[in-house]
């Protein structure tokens, strides 16, 4: 080898020729080899005559080549470029084995809220959505990837109707944009698309809840004692009536005083805040009723008399008639009063255990106590902070605590009950407002009602959790004014205020 660098070293001048006459054999041998399809000896030949007459030149020019400081810079230069490309490579092969996604939104708008996750991670078989329309939109088909990502036993496919006639014909499609939900041998609509229009989330999720049940749930809300009434009006509960019917239960009214029985089939009774007493009949009914292993949901606001301390006394409830006050001022950056209980402290039940350290608002609640009656679990579910109070008297001009009369926190506003014999529940909250229309939109009052109705007419906590969230609408509306100065101010203020400090500077260093 060192007699070949020798003899190379003193023919240096030819040392170029060796390198064309080498790159000139090896693209011989490969380009016939490629033409012919194979590789016969002399093809072989010429590429290996190529590679040695490639080596041998280069060999010659090593020496030289790496003594030069361009060539010590450029290697430098040259080990960085592929450090980069190897981490770069690293990280890809990460994001793609460990998939993880972070979203900055102020409402997670761009991820699964909790409960979409839980209801297809526990899709006990195959979901899938056909979306029939000519063009794939983007914002759909990363939402149907999202739920993707959460179940195995959920897939989607976005179908042309035009090319596909055949899948078009099994749904019955009428028009372009329908989304149908096949679920075993279910096939439902789920909705019309018009041009420009994205898929819901909560639409979606709704839909998956309500095709999995095998048969409606009827829930039944008390009615004739001053109750909110299901109408359309601020202290109605139309709003929490319309989300319960898009999971597909049924919702009425129920009179007991007019209809001395309970309907069949009745999942749920729930009583929204009577102002005046039930009559001892209507009681006894809703006693039989809980003894035969159904459910009942109790909200009851401060200074009532219901007239269901006799049924609640069987569950170990006591009620307590006075008003709770919150001296932490919690409310006053919501625009909150006193009389307003901020809850942010919840018990370890799965009607609140993803609610963590976030907001549900109480306007006039009351205190709920318990006395521990054997073959009667108890949980509590909402509790007030260290610096709320009942209230005793409410006739002062000032309301401040007295620790002779008035009871510190912190207090129950709301506990879960589960009679151990019969699997009855019960679930009683010390106010009513919260799910009204003007109350339920408020942070997680929504997610606490729908909750606690799951929790009530399930054995499967499964799906219990935080419901989806729309985004906000966060644009402006400005008067022509305002849009005016806004305009002069990015278009010629604030750039003349710029070029004027560059003049300026440059005159200074000039």
């Amino acid at each position: 080898m060192n007699k070949i660098l020798i003899y190379l070293k003193k023919y240096q001048k030819y040392a170029k020729y060796l390198l064309y006459f080498g790159i000139f054999l090896l693209v011989a041998g490969i380009v016939a080899s490629l033409i012919t399809g194979k590789i016969s000896p002399a093809y072989l030949s010429l590429i290996i005559l190529g590679i040695i007459n490639i080596s041998l030149s280069l060999i010659n020019k090593a020496e030289d080549f790496f003594n030069k400081r361009a060539t010590q810079a450029g290697t430098n230069a040259l080990i960085t470029t592929i450090s980069v490309l190897v981490i770069i490579a690293l990280i890809n092969f990460l994001a793609t084995r460990y998939n993880y996604r972070l979203d900055l939104t102020e409402n997670q708008i761009l991820s699964l809220a909790p409960q979409s996750q839980e209801i297809v991670k526990s899709l006990p078989k195959k979901l899938k959505i056909w979306v029939f329309t000519r063009e794939t939109n983007p914002f759909d088909k990363e939402l149907l990837e999202n739920y993707r990502r959460y179940g195995k036993n959920f897939s989607f496919e976005f179908v042309d109707p035009e090319i596909k006639i055949e899948i078009a014909q099994k749904f019955n499609l009428k028009s372009n944009g329908e989304v149908y939900l096949e679920y075993g041998d279910k096939k439902n609509l789920l909705t019309t698309l018009k041009p420009g229009e994205n898929l819901s989330e909560i639409t979606l999720t709704n839909a998956i809840e309500t095709i999995k049940k095998d048969q409606q749930t009827s829930l039944y809300f008390l009615q004739g004692h001053g109750e909110s009434s299901l109408d359309n009006k601020e202290d109605g509960l139309s709003q929490i009536v319309t989300n319960l019917q898009a999971k597909g239960n049924t919702v009425e009214s129920l009179n007991l005083a007019t209809n001395n029985q309970i309907p069949e089939p009745t999942n749920l009774i729930i009583i929204p805040g009577p102002k005046k007493e039930l009559f001892p009949g209507e009681i006894d009914i809703l006693k039989t009723y809980l003894n035969t292993g159904k459910n009942l949901m109790i909200m009851l606001d401060p200074n009532t008399k219901s007239g269901l301390e006799p049924l609640l006394k069987d569950w170990g409830v006591i009620l307590d008639e006075r008003l709770l006050i919150d001296g932490s001022e919690k409310g006053t950056s919501l625009g909150l009063g006193p009389a307003t209980i901020i809850i942010t402290d919840y018990g370890d039940h799965p009607i609140t255990k993803d609610f963590g350290n976030n907001i549900s608002v109480f306007p006039l609640a009351r205190r709920i106590d318990i006395t521990p009656i054997p073959g009667i679990q108890t949980s509590q579910l909402l509790i007030t902070n260290q610096q709320t109070w009942a209230e005793s008297d409410l006739a002062g001009q000032e309301v401040i605590f007295n620790k002779d009369s008035d009871i510190p926190g912190p207090l129950n506003v709301g506990i879960a009950l589960t009679k151990e014999d019969t699997k009855s529940r019960l679930i009683i909250i010390g106010n009513s407002g919260f799910a009204t229309n003007a109350w339920i939109g408020q942070q997680f009052n929504q997610d606490l009602f729908l909750n606690a109705i799951n929790w009530l007419t399930q054995d499967d906590n499964s799906t219990l959790s935080i419901s989806p969230k729309e985004s906000k609408n966060r644009r402006l509306n400005l008067t022509p004014t305002k849009a005016l100065i806004i305009t002069l101010l990015s278009l010629f203020i604030l750039p003349f205020i710029a070029i004027t400090i560059a003049g300026f500077t440059w005159w200074q260093r000039r």
